[in-house]
């Protein structure tokens, strides 16, 4: 198999992996969670659905850049929470059940929220956004969501498997993702380097500075939950916004480097964010009963 279709099926192989190992940590009850919280099912889908386009749009029109930029911010607006996210998330002062119920509820709503917000972003733009539902929906599920379950399934069948091989596949998922990553980033290395000056990386450290302050002040009384909330909306799905900006615009070559500038740019960005909640919040690896 040559290395140009190798790099993009490790890359989906390690994160469906990495999401099913995730799963085998989840409790089907934490996937309910917004059923006991809706109120902050409400502030998450308008944090991470509507005011992201909002945003996504607001820069596009201010800042002039390539058309393979604006696709990308666009698309990535319309992305949901990215697999990876998890820890970090727990890690800034969230509690499992809703980081879990997060990630895939996120995912449950793309499969609406991207067609429909393409074709909301295709009226407002000249540029056809417009976005088929079939192509992005069996990515979507062997992503996040049929992982996500398989893990759960397998930890109610054999809990003890479950935790014992947990460890194990999510160590060789991580590092066959960072290879993958690594091998797409030396490639696309020169282009990412092209659009540092003029103007694209402003736009995407924006992109990224004001989804953390949109979810930050959006999340809610509790702490904890506007840290998960910041994270989750400035955090897209880089493999969903690919398959999104290829549907858009099949023809931009630039459009991958514009996504590893913008995974770049928010784990820099983002990084003082989590470290700060981190000290705000104390030891917050274990979730508060209350929220259960």
């Amino acid at each position: 198999m040559p290395l140009a279709e190798l790099v993009p099926l490790a890359l989906k192989s390690s994160v469906s992996v990495l999401v099913f190992t995730i799963g085998l940590g989840t409790a089907p009850r934490e996937l309910a969670y917004f059923f006991r919280h809706p109120g902050q099912l409400l502030r998450s889908v308008i944090s991470m659905n509507l005011v992201m386009p909002a945003i996504a749009v607001l820069i596009v029109i201010t800042f002039p850049m390539h058309r393979a930029v604006q696709i990308t911010l666009l698309a990535l607006s319309l992305s949901p929470v990215p697999p990876i996210l998890p820890r970090k998330l727990v890690t800034a002062g969230g509690g499992h059940a809703y980081v879990m119920a997060l990630l895939f509820t996120a995912a449950l709503f793309a499969l609406i929220t991207i067609p429909v917000g393409g074709m909301i972003l295709d009226a407002i733009f000249p540029a056809k956004i417009r976005i088929p539902a079939g192509p992005i929906v069996p990515l979507i599920l062997i992503t996040v969501i049929v992982p996500t379950l398989a893990g759960i399934v397998l930890r109610l069948a054999a809990p003890k498997l479950a935790a014992r091989i947990a460890g194990p596949l999510s160590l060789a998922a991580t590092l066959l993702l960072i290879v993958a990553a690594l091998l797409v980033l030396v490639k696309a290395g020169p282009a990412i380097l092209a659009q540092i000056g003029d103007g694209t990386l402003v736009a995407i450290a924006a992109f990224v500075i004001l989804g953390l302050a949109a979810g930050h002040l959006i999340g809610g009384p509790t702490p904890g939950d506007r840290s998960v909330l910041a994270l989750a909306t400035a955090s897209r799905h880089p493999g969903i916004a690919m398959a999104i900006a290829h549907l858009a615009g099949p023809a931009e070559k630039a459009v991958p480097a514009a996504i590893l500038l913008y995974l770049g740019a928010s784990i820099v960005i983002t990084l003082p964010y989590v470290m700060w909640r981190k000290q705000v919040h104390g030891d917050t690896s274990v979730e508060d009963a209350s929220n259960l």
